[in-house]
């Protein structure tokens, strides 16, 4: 699959494509159905697939500080819709000058000079062009001035019901990661570099990751969690059938905490996880990744460092049981 940052980056000979356009945050189970609509016109015509999508976030360059968490990042949501068969994913970088694009002008700048775009597949819901005065109708009327088709999908996802990434941050915020997992139809992850904390886990004899996150990551509610944590490299995608290797693709059952740690009056929030029955890990300044399976119970101080100690006793053994 080619990688494109930048419209600059599509090869000058590039032919007629089918393109599909959005932020695509989480690739939920409604962008995915988006994502396979387009391949199938693209198998239908013999002709490739090409997302676009977004980095910064739109919001943020035309309302600064208005950035919601994001539920993937570029490079991830990159790895997720070369999975459902794009054959190339175009990052395009978002600034002023860009969003001041008038509608025709996002159509031939974005669709049709470089892309040759043949036929376009958007959420129902998308808008384009400065102050995003485009919607799909008026994408409909400029396909025919440029000859391409334009359709948009509802964002539905396997039960009919409407899927939205707002939706699944606010499942997050609510720490029910379970619900977000069926809209998006994988478990929530987060993604850091491991860097140093106070190694209190290590002393209690459950050492843990601790994940430095981008800004404006979607983190859960606090509390403690069964999941994963893989290690990957800045290109790879660890799944659910990777197993032990020489860092990248490594994979193990988990038990996450995220919040102050109120027992020690820590202030500052972390997340950080535990892999199971592994006390020889070294994984400082490795790109890690965190799946959320399940919420154990919610983040509260103990009386006790022994206390304390038990109840992460029986956390382990818990997400042990639900991670198999």
């Amino acid at each position: 699959m080619y990688r494109w940052h930048g419209l600059g980056d599509v090869p000058e000979d590039w032919g007629k494509s089918v393109v599909t356009i959005g932020v695509f945050d989480g690739v939920h189970l409604g962008h995915q159905r988006i994502v396979a609509r387009a391949a199938e016109i693209g198998a239908q015509r013999g002709l490739p697939v090409v997302v676009i999508t977004f980095d910064p976030h739109p919001d943020e360059v035309v309302r600064p500080g208005s950035h919601p968490p994001f539920l993937s990042s570029a490079r991830r949501r990159a790895d997720l819709l070369a999975g459902l068969g794009a054959d190339a994913v175009c990052v395009i970088p978002f600034n002023l000058g860009f969003s001041r694009l008038d509608p025709d002008e996002f159509v031939r700048t974005v669709l049709v000079d470089r892309l040759h775009a043949a036929a376009v597949v958007v959420g129902e819901d998308f808008r384009f062009g400065h102050k995003a005065a485009g919607d799909v109708p008026l994408l409909a009327r400029l396909g025919e001035k440029y000859e391409f088709t334009a359709e948009g999908m509802p964002l539905l996802g396997d039960d009919g019901t409407t899927i939205s990434s707002t939706y699944i941050r606010r499942l997050l915020e609510d720490g029910d990661v379970e619900a977000a997992a069926k809209e998006l139809g994988r478990p929530h992850r987060v993604e850091g570099v491991v860097v140093r904390g106070h190694q209190r886990g290590r002393a209690l004899g459950f050492p843990t990751a601790n994940l430095e996150t981008p800004p404006h990551t979607a983190i859960p509610a606090d509390g403690v969690y069964a999941g994963w944590l893989s290690i990957a490299g800045p290109g790879s995608d660890p799944g659910p059938d990777s197993g032990p290797g020489d860092e990248a693709g490594d994979r193990w059952p988990a038990a996450i905490s995220v919040g102050t740690n109120p027992t020690f009056g820590e202030g500052a929030r972390t997340v950080e996880a535990y892999a199971i029955d592994r006390t020889d890990l070294d994984l400082y300044g490795l790109h890690a990744a965190i799946d959320f399976t399940r919420r154990l119970r919610g983040m509260v101080p103990f009386n006790s460092v022994d206390e304390l100690i038990e109840q992460m006793a029986r956390d382990v053994d818990a997400a042990r049981d639900i991670c198999g």
